[in-house]
């Protein structure tokens, strides 16, 4: 079963309800000219930096207003199912989209970072750049095929990705992959795991069967959620399993079984707990942030169904400044943003506040 059978109307409802929070950032996104010195600066080996002292003390970030820094800004988390050369569902891309959409990612300096990183606010990346995540639901053999030389098939998501990065060397290779019982069957849940957990990718929780959790007891939601858990660390022994992807964006009753449980002496504990759409993530500094329910962006056109609510809209309204986008400062310590957006800093993070007049 596939995510694909969530009613697309729930999706646009979603849409509606939370888009006042991943809007409710004041801020403008940077500058051109910001964006542009935070490209230099990273391909020449800098970013993030100002440059070592004369006594060779520590390099330290750059002055948060010079690269626009927003760290209360929204975060898009995009979703992908199958890539297949002929689409018979919204949730479906082709080969060329998914790289184009890559492509375009890499050309508006995003870094892609693990829904796990995120949810966590284990954000580190170069100055004036901006995290996304990259999220792939039910394990599909289109999503990851190793060749006989054990590497990822060109054809595959990971192989567009892997050569996108090589392309864009500030385009970090990295994903979630929220997987099922018997994942890419293809290769073999134990070498294809293998590989996702060897080469800095992410491995998370999507239910043992692609469960409705709100047709489960609550023993039977924890025991697809504590079976998959045990079936990923099987394979990947000591693999941290932080993340959850909720088949069909449905949640349980009670809620707080998707965030932690235990079944048969294992024990799960999830960090982030996604859903299935529609709208840019709040970020994880912000006081309207929801580790229980993290909203996440269909990847989609222009043109296609529902687009409004789909990844090319959502990313022209970061792009223009509509919706205002994470923009990092460099230092994964601190957490800055322009000192009128103060109101919107999660009272957990003050310690780590770093406000800066706007200028």
């Amino acid at each position: 079963m596939h995510c694909r059978r969530f009613s697309g109307s729930l999706s646009c409802l979603a849409a509606l309800a939370l888009l006042a929070v991943s809007c409710s950032g004041s801020g403008s996104a940077p500058a051109d000219g910001a964006d542009r010195r935070a490209a230099e600066e990273a391909s020449s080996g800098t970013a993030g930096r100002s440059g070592e002292s004369p006594e060779g003390d520590e390099p330290q970030a750059p002055d948060p207003a010079r690269v626009g820094a927003n760290e209360l800004g929204a975060v898009p988390v995009l979703m992908y199912h199958q890539l297949i050369d002929d689409p018979s569902s919204v949730y479906d891309r082709t080969p060329e989209e998914f790289r184009a959409e890559l492509e375009r990612l890499a050309g508006e300096n995003y870094v892609p970072v693990t829904a796990g990183d995120y949810s966590r606010g284990m954000i580190d990346i170069p100055a004036g750049t901006h995290p996304v995540v990259l999220t792939f639901d039910d394990s599909t053999n289109s999503q990851l095929a190793l060749g006989p030389d054990g590497e990822p098939t060109p054809e595959s998501a990971v192989g567009i990705l892997l050569d996108v990065a090589a392309e864009h060397p500030r385009f970090r290779p990295t994903a979630t992959f929220f997987v099922n019982d018997d994942p890419f069957s293809g290769t073999g849940a134990a070498e294809a795991l293998g590989w996702l957990a060897a080469n800095g990718f992410e491995i998370g929780n999507h239910t043992l069967g692609h469960a409705n959790l709100a047709r489960s007891s609550e023993a039977e939601t924890q025991r697809e959620l504590a079976a998959n858990q045990r079936a990923i660390q099987k394979h990947v022994p000591g693999a941290e399993v932080v993340s959850l992807a909720l088949p069909f964006g449905i949640m349980p009753e009670p809620a707080g079984l998707a965030v932690s449980g235990s079944d048969d002496g294992v024990s799960y504990e999830h960090a982030g707990v996604y859903l299935v759409g529609a709208n840019p993530a709040p970020s994880p500094f912000a006081d309207s942030f929801d580790a229980a329910a993290i909203p996440r962006i269909r990847s989609a056109g222009a043109d296609d169904q529902d687009a409004e609510f789909g990844s090319a809209s959502w990313l022209d309204r970061l792009a223009d400044g509509t919706v205002t986008r994470y923009t990092s400062d460099g230092d994964p310590e601190t957490v800055s943003y322009p000192e009128q957006d103060a109101g919107l800093l999660a009272p957990a993070h003050r310690d780590r506040a770093r406000p800066y007049p706007a200028g």
